[in-house]
């Protein structure tokens, strides 16, 4: 019997394991399984998995970096309270004070001891930035760099996104080809049934059993295989969307039911989309910006700075009678030679910013390119597909031709095995010529920089 209080412990628990606050074995814990379509998979990637994850860190990172530049024309304030004693060597000081009386140095020529001089120290101090183009130019480059890291992880977004995909459609290429196989096992128990049957009535031999059996043991080989194979394809789709291998996940897709029947957009179109959209280009674009302002700051440490500075505080030889000293003023600073380091660091920033060029110029061939290959992939996979439903038809029906003849009696069962090995074939064929067409699509998906914009 469960009490109330062991009823409100449950409720509670339940509670707290939907809103992910805890986790572990266990029926309180029980998670429902993930229904994921392909899109699904890939938008879950972009947003949950390592990859992206790790670049918006970088992104925050580049952001904390924008304050931390920001500080540097803003006013900086500290304070100090200090004691303490010293002592003092008076030739130190050149003091060459004599007595108006008899003419003699007041201090011995060769230095004596003067002290110890009992201090305290109370100190605020104050320094303001007045006019520093370089801190203002550094501010601008960091805050590009920022925009930059941004755009890396929107491509990093959909790098993982274009990776879920693959590894989803691999999986559910797995499951297909499990329901092939175990097509193929009952197919082969089937004939070895018939032969058996034709045994025992005196109308068939034992060779004939025996292929059939060696075709049902090969087909459990592929089975097993098959199984083993979907497994670990489950495993490197957990991997790709960044979940724990605890989370149960179901295939809501299927890879007959993923649509074959796309819409046919011409290559000019489909370039002319990457250019627009895809991340990698727009990462490129961000990172020539922030070369940029980076060349523009080096350059802006040239100019002169202004700043003001004030020091306002209290000393004295005890706390008892602290007197207020005070320090103000503005200051100039204007470079005049470094050992020529600034020019070294300019000629290195123009030498990254001409190598982020000639990067830009080949992500955009790279685009171009991998547009056109996914369009021909996509219309060699059709024609694929045609013809390996023409052939799966043929192979049915070169199965169910043989197996009239082996039922009949008038052949035996090497047809059979040889239309039967056929058909498996086929089906292999016909899984293989699937994938491939949704392995396209999610290609021209990413080229087109849409990969989270699947269904």
């Amino acid at each position: 019997m469960i009490t109330p209080t062991r009823r409100v412990r449950r409720c509670g628990a339940a509670i707290l394991c939907s809103a992910g606050l805890i986790t572990g074995p266990g029926p309180l814990c029980a998670q429902a399984p993930m229904a994921l379509t392909l899109g699904g998979a890939a938008r879950l990637a972009a947003d949950k998995s390592a990859g992206p994850e790790t670049a918006r860190l970088r992104q925050d990172q580049a952001e904390a970096r924008v304050r931390q530049r920001r500080a540097d024309y803003l006013p900086s304030i500290s304070g100090m309270v200090s004691e303490g004693e010293r002592t003092f060597n008076s030739a130190s000081f050149g003091i060459t004070f004599r007595d108006p009386l008899t003419g003699r140095p007041a201090f011995d020529p060769n230095g004596e001891l003067l002290g110890p001089v009992r201090t305290w120290d109370l100190r605020g101090t104050l320094r303001q930035s007045i006019a520093d183009f370089s801190a203002i130019a550094r501010v601008r480059a960091a805050r590009a760099s920022a925009t930059a890291a941004g755009a890396d992880a929107s491509n990093a977004s959909q790098q993982a996104a274009a990776a879920a995909a693959v590894t989803y459609i691999r999986a559910v290429r797995a499951d297909a080809q499990v329901g092939a196989r175990l097509a193929d096992s009952t197919l082969a128990f089937e004939l070895l049934g018939i032969a058996q049957d034709q045994q025992t009535a005196g109308v068939g031999i034992a060779l004939d059993v025996t292929r059939a059996r060696s075709q049902l043991a090969a087909a459990r080989a592929q089975l097993i295989a098959a199984r083993n194979e979907r497994d670990r394809a489950r495993l490197e789709l957990h991997r790709a969307l960044g979940l724990p291998l605890t989370s149960p996940l179901v295939l809501a897709d299927s890879l007959i039911g993923l649509p074959t029947d796309i819409e046919q957009v011409s290559e000019q179109d489909a370039t002319d989309r990457a250019m627009r959209l895809r991340a990698d280009l727009r990462a490129a674009e961000k990172q020539i910006a922030a070369a940029e302002q980076q060349l523009s700051a080096i350059r802006a440490e040239r100019l002169p700075s202004v700043s003001a500075f004030a020091d306002q505080g209290s000393t004295s030889k005890g706390p008892d009678h602290l007197l207020s000293t005070y320090t103000w003023g503005i200051a100039v600073s204007v470079p005049v030679f470094d050992g020529f380091r600034r020019e070294g660091r300019l000629d290195e920033q123009r030498s990254a910013l001409r190598e982020l060029d000639v990067r830009q110029r080949d992500l955009v061939q790279q685009a171009s390119i991998e547009v056109r290959g996914a369009l021909l992939d996509i219309a060699s996979a059709r024609e694929q597909l045609t013809a390996s439903d023409e052939r799966l038809a043929l192979a049915q029906q070169e199965l169910a031709q043989a197996r009239e003849r082996f039922q009949a009696g008038v052949a035996g069962n090497a047809d059979v095995i040889t239309a039967s090995i056929s058909l498996n074939a086929a089906r292999t064929q016909l899984v293989d010529a699937r994938a491939g067409f949704q392995n396209a699509r999610v290609a021209l998906a990413r080229a087109q920089g849409i990969v989270t914009a699947l269904p």
